[in-house]
């Protein structure tokens, strides 16, 4: 059911402060990353690593949830849809997958918080999960911002299903055979290879964990 006019500000405005404020907290967890890997000084290293587990626990994770639901609500309410335009479906994929990394990224910030508590912690200790951390924190901020170019500029194309929504049901041969639209190619690919970087340092961090 589309939503009334006023409902539908309500809600843009919750997504667009949801995803805005995402967006803010992994730049700041970010640089803390940074000031963990580059700091000479234990004691900052130290707090840079527990600020970062209370960042994610009480601000990013809220957040994402939050701008995911917001999304959502946002494209089943409004005449957009979901599975109707590219864009839209593709903003979504990103977001969903970027809240599954991060729920997976809790893990090696978990130890990296652990290893930081022990009194006789120094940063030799979390080895190159420092640089995992990095990484991981770019790569979400990066995905992040390409899920807002999506919503700023609503590039165009149609998913079969849109058209077929559009033109009241009638299936249409040439919407159906259509080609993807290249833009959706190439953001499906970096998804992807964003994805399996992402992997690959998790599980690189993983192997490089167990001799600490």
């Amino acid at each position: 059911m589309t939503m009334t006019p006023r409902l539908r500000k309500f809600a843009l405005t919750a997504h667009v402060t949801f995803s805005v404020g995402w967006i803010g907290a992994v730049g700041g967890f970010l640089a803390l990353a940074v000031a963990g890997l580059f700091s000479g000084d234990d004691q900052i290293v130290r707090a840079a690593y527990l600020s970062m587990e209370l960042i994610t626990w009480f601000v990013i994770v809220p957040l994402a949830f939050a701008a995911l639901f917001t999304g959502l609500v946002e494209s089943l309410g409004t005449p957009w849809g979901l599975f109707r335009h590219y864009w839209v479906l593709g903003k979504f994929v990103i977001t969903i997958l970027a809240t599954f990394l991060l729920l997976f990224h809790t893990q090696p910030m978990g130890r990296v918080a652990d290893v930081a508590r022990e009194a006789t912690f120094s940063s030799a200790d979390v080895g190159r999960l420092q640089i995992q951390l990095v990484a991981d924190a770019g790569l979400a901020l990066l995905a992040l911002l390409a899920a807002t170019t999506l919503a700023v500029y609503k590039p165009g194309g149609m998913t079969p299903y849109g058209v077929r929504k559009q033109n009241d049901g009638r299936t249409s041969i040439q919407a159906v055979t259509a080609a993807t639209p290249r833009w959706a190619c190439v953001t499906g690919i970096l998804a992807i290879v964003l994805v399996v970087l992402v992997v690959i340092a998790h599980l690189t961090g993983h192997g490089l964990g167990r001799g600490h």
